[in-house]
């Protein structure tokens, strides 16, 4: 198998939870297929995908020189990054935890054959 060229994104700001959905989607597909896949699902886990996609492309063809058109998706995963921990008042003057989760995404890309 040839070799892997990856893109990141460092804490972006949606949980891990929900970017895995997108990830799930995209894994094994070929690049123009999962490109298409994400310019139609509605989510905001499509968007960050997305460029995250584009970079990862952009990189197997401008530092490895692979060719474009023969490219798949290998690998596509999040991560849990940062959590932010925020309080808000509820009754009786008692106070409830907020989570503010953040990912890493992971995007590579493999010539196929």
């Amino acid at each position: 198998m040839s070799e892997q060229v990856r893109a990141l994104h460092k804490n972006s700001k949606i949980s891990p939870q929900k970017a895995r959905l997108m990830a799930d989607a995209i894994r094994g597909l070929d690049v123009d297929r999962a490109l298409a896949v994400l310019a139609l699902s509605p989510k905001k886990s499509a968007r960050l995908y997305e460029k995250v996609l584009n970079s990862a492309v952009a990189n197997a063809e401008q530092n490895h020189g692979l060719d474009v058109d023969q490219l798949f998706v290998s690998e596509a995963k999040a991560d849990a990054g940062m959590t932010l921990k925020r309080f808000r008042p509820k009754g009786m003057g008692r106070m409830r935890k907020r989570f503010h989760r953040h990912s890493h995404l992971t995007v590579s890309v493999s010539e196929r054959g």
